[in-house]
């Protein structure tokens, strides 16, 4: 039996896929088993688990005999690193308990003795699952090159979306890119290579160049002329700010991948070669296939921050809220039809352009903005991207609940729901704020306003679509107008 954590993220998803392809046995360990709910083959195992919380490790870990810790994030504070410590120890603990006999873990690769905070929290990781005595497969990977991975999709957003660039320093670093399909395989295959006492693995692709090699590589494929500007002055910080309003991914995220990238990831060690079957592909093959993907398998931005924003966090009794709601002539399925759209391309029925102004702001805050979209334009599946929220819960032609990852001075949900009232539906649509502190409290209170005129319009306009797509729908109740 194979233990995998880290199935709901970017690298933890496809090596799933991988792993069931070659029918072998896997339990994956998820804080909320719900978001694996239809993703996962009738053969494998979800089983409930917080590596912060150890008494729920134990029934994960029996029969194991390999167990995968793809958890991280690269998210930085000393509250967060402290969180990552403790759930490697935890992990660490539980395996040397249930007598696992090996760990194999995904780690960064880096040269050099100025590592940054998060290649640092890669390595020492490493350390503590070591410390548990079970042998240690770590393999240390370079950039990775794969539709949806956060290096991938910057340089896209980035090569796409400017004819000409002024490019810091750190885009000359020497790097070894890895596709995804090669990392995937090279973790596959970690649960049968001979590992004695353990074993660290450096893996990197074919080529040796840059992230500036990366991106004229992509624009070569793409067949589009770009120019790049060298210049001294761009710190991690402004390059991060400056990458938030072009690309994708957001201040933290851009700022930890900078920072790792000033350190060279070329790899020293050929072990791997020696060890492991996998031929990996050179830079040219491995952009081929990263734009051969119309839609990822898995995106970075699938899984949360560990032990951060409290994915299933639930509105306590006192939190406040704003509640919408309208009869609608329909089935709760036609109701709530518009509902399980909203977001990404097809907007938030109200008010678009207040909505890209809080994403800008939330961007300049720090937070994730609107750019993550929805991956899915039809079904918000748990755990999902929907903007700058994540979908919490799903019931189908029923209920939609949202968790807020935006920057707010506290917690915040969306919910719909469609409750049936004899031959109508009562659509509800509620805000819950949960606030923190006194900022929390004038947030909510100076913005109430602005609130109520959004959430009025915003479930008006879901009702009249509603009206206007269910083919049961009389002429006399599409063109009326609808009071919330």
């Amino acid at each position: 039996m194979v233990l995998l954590t880290g199935a709901t993220g970017y690298i933890g998803g496809r090596l799933l896929k991988h792993l069931e392809a070659e029918a072998v046995p896997i339990r994956c360990l998820c804080r909320n088993p719900e978001v694996l709910s239809g993703r996962v083959a009738p053969a494998t195992e979800v089983v409930r688990g917080d590596l912060l919380e150890p008494a729920s490790l134990a029934a994960a870990f029996q029969g194991v005999e390999s167990a995968f810790y793809l958890v991280h994030a690269m998210r930085s504070g000393r509250e967060f690193e402290e969180r990552e410590k403790q759930a490697a120890l935890n992990f660490a603990r539980a395996a040397r308990e249930a007598g696992v006999r090996r760990i194999i873990f995904l780690g960064g690769l880096a040269h050099g003795g100025d590592l940054s905070p998060h290649m640092r929290s890669r390595m020492e990781t490493g350390n503590i699952l070591r410390s548990s005595g079970v042998p240690v497969v770590e393999l240390r990977a370079s950039i990775v090159i794969g539709a949806g991975s956060a290096s991938f999709e910057l340089i896209r957003a980035l090569v796409e979306r400017l004819p000409a660039m002024i490019t810091p320093k750190w885009v000359h670093t020497a790097a070894q890119p890895i596709a995804i399909a090669d990392v995937v395989e090279y973790l596959a295959e970690a649960i049968r290579v001979p590992a004695g006492n353990g074993l660290i693995i450096e893996i990197g692709g074919a080529d040796i160049t840059s992230y500036l090699g990366i991106m004229r590589e992509y624009a070569r494929q793409r067949k589009l002329r770009r120019r790049f500007f060298a210049v001294p002055f761009l710190s991690p910080t402004l390059s991060s700010r400056w990458l938030t309003l072009v690309t994708p991914i957001y201040a933290p995220i851009g700022r930890r991948l900078i920072e790792s990238v000033r350190t060279p990831s070329v790899v020293g060690d050929p072990e791997a070669s020696r060890i492991f079957q996998v031929r990996p592909v050179g830079l040219r093959r491995a952009i081929e296939q990263a734009l051969a993907t119309e839609v990822p398998e898995t995106r970075w931005s699938d899984a949360g921050w560990l032990g951060v924003g409290a994915r299933d966090a639930e509105p306590g009794p006192d939190v406040l809220s704003n509640v919408q709601e309208v009869s609608l002539p329909l089935s709760p399925a036609e109701a709530f039809a518009p509902v399980r759209r909203i977001g990404g391309r097809t907007g938030w029925y109200f008010g678009d352009w207040l909505w890209r102004i809080r994403g800008l702001i939330d961007l300049i805050l720090g937070g994730v903005g609107m750019r993550r979209g929805r991956p899915d334009p039809e079904i918000p599946r748990p755990g999902s991207t929907l903007d700058f929220w994540r979908v919490q819960i799903y019931d189908p032609g029923r209920r939609l609940r949202l968790l807020a990852e935006m920057r707010i001075p506290g917690r915040a949900w969306l919910e719909f729901r469609a409750e049936p009232e004899g031959q109508t539906t009562r659509l509800r649509q509620i805000a819950y704020f949960e606030p923190n502190g006194p900022r929390g409290l004038l947030y909510w209170y100076l913005l109430w306003p602005i609130h109520e005129v959004m959430f009025r319009g915003m479930l008006r306009s879901i009702a009249t679509a509603a009206l206007r797509a269910a083919p049961k729908a009389s002429t006399a109740d599409a063109g009326r107008k609808v009071t919330v």
